[in-house]
């Protein structure tokens, strides 16, 4: 069975082709192909780079930042050109896409029908550039692909049975009866990166307490106890938490109010600065892109420095947090384009995590190679470096949701 797989990013759109049969391997298997596009770098247009199974691969910068019109590009190389990996559409049968947030009603994947397609869209206002973007694929595939089945896995579902007290604001309470309640994102990479955890520590599961951090574009973090999500930073929203790339973060809802009342803001003003010009873009006044951040804090730049430096503050206040509701810790793992390639912050991080008897290994931090345990020998916390495999979760939900329904 061939499964395509979307997994929208708020500056990326990466598409994977896995060849899927049983039995499921136990680690992530490569695709069979892959794009990759990126509208971060230059306003208007997208880097993308396409690869085959073969080692073939295309590098090219398209004239739009449109998804739309990226999407249709790369659906059409799938069968066109050096990189092409099918010969007619016909063998695409089986299209998975991650829905960022999918509310109170979804927590399993679903079959892709016109009602949720609906809900989906409504819930649009609470990720507003994610489950649009995924209302975009779908069209997409309709387009290119009619005949394939196309299912939705949540990235909500994985913190859907954390504790009340951790999914309830302290509001009144028929805010929480509205669905007004802390869902938590980025579950598809917490749920594999603790399960690949396990694979490398050579632990049960479920004997573990894990502080999963995803960090990239948006940044969360995940307590993980016996396999299963107890607390996450983000919230009804993807804004709420750590500091991100253009991602303000937890902020004083006072100060939100003052500036709604007397710096002549409107709630639009909010959404737009709240989530496309605060975070890394907001302090430093440079980018959003780590890398951009850390090479001019190198060359000195003051406020390329505080912003490193905020992101930094931001991350072990919540690390210590998600420490406190385990009560302990054996691993702490990071993941993401930020946490797989920054070890200037994997350092940073757990600098003053000494008391916890938690040392990195400086030589193992600087080059993990893949997935790799970059604590010191006699770490009493283990430091994991894992390459998160989203896309590969949301095939094998989609392989299992088929043979479910194939038994019933």
């Amino acid at each position: 069975m061939k499964i395509l797989v979307f997994n929208a990013g708020s500056s990326s759109q990466k598409t994977r082709l896995y060849e899927v049969q049983a039995p499921l391997p136990a680690e992530a298997p490569p695709p069979i192909w892959e794009a990759s596009a990126d509208w971060s770098h230059e306003p208007g247009k997208t880097e993308l780079v396409i690869r085959s199974a073969s080692g073939q691969e295309e590098r090219e910068t398209l004239p739009t930042s449109e998804r739309p019109a990226v999407l249709k590009h790369i659906l059409h190389s799938l069968s066109h050109g050096a990189t092409h990996s099918i010969d007619r559409g016909e063998e695409i049968g089986v299209v998975g896409h991650r829905v960022v947030h999918g509310g109170a009603h979804y927590s399993e994947p679903a079959l892709i029908t016109p009602e949720l397609k609906a809900t989906i869209e409504r819930l649009q206002v609470l990720a507003p550039s994610h489950n649009r973007a995924s209302l975009e694929a779908m069209a997409a595939v309709e387009e290119a692909f009619p005949q394939a089945r196309q299912i939705a896995v949540f990235d909500t579902a994985f913190h859907s049975h954390m504790p009340l007290p951790a999914q309830i604001y302290p509001g009144p309470y028929e805010w929480f009866a509205q669905g007004l309640r802390r869902y938590g994102f980025h579950g598809l990479s917490h749920q594999y990166c603790a399960r690949r955890a396990a694979q490398l520590l050579g632990r049960d599961l479920a004997s573990l307490r894990l502080i999963t951090c995803h960090l990239g574009n948006g940044c969360s973090l995940a307590a993980i106890l016996g396999g299963e999500s107890i607390e996450t930073t983000m919230g009804f929203t993807p804004m709420e938490g750590l500091m991100m790339g253009t991602r303000s973060g937890s902020i004083d809802p006072g100060l939100l109010l003052y500036l709604l009342r007397h710096s002549g803001y409107s709630a639009d003003d909010l959404d737009r600065i709240l989530n496309r010009e605060s975070g890394l873009l907001g302090i430093s006044g440079l980018s959003g892109d780590m890398r951009t951040i850390l090479q001019a804090r190198a060359e000195g730049n003051r406020r390329a420095r505080l912003a490193f430096n905020t992101f930094i503050h931001r991350l072990r206040l919540q690390i210590g947090a998600m420490l406190a509701v385990l009560g302990g810790v054996d691993a702490l793992i990071f993941t993401g384009g930020i946490g797989e390639h920054a070890p200037e912050v994997r350092a940073a991080a757990c600098e003053t995590l000494g008391f916890l008897g938690l040392a990195i290994d400086p030589t193992r931090n600087a080059d993990p190679g893949g997935d790799a345990d970059i604590s010191s020998p006699h770490s009493a916390v283990r430091v994991l470096v894992v390459q998160t495999q989203e896309d590969w979760m949301i095939a094998e939900a989609c392989w299992h949701l088929l043979q479910q329904r194939a038994r019933s």
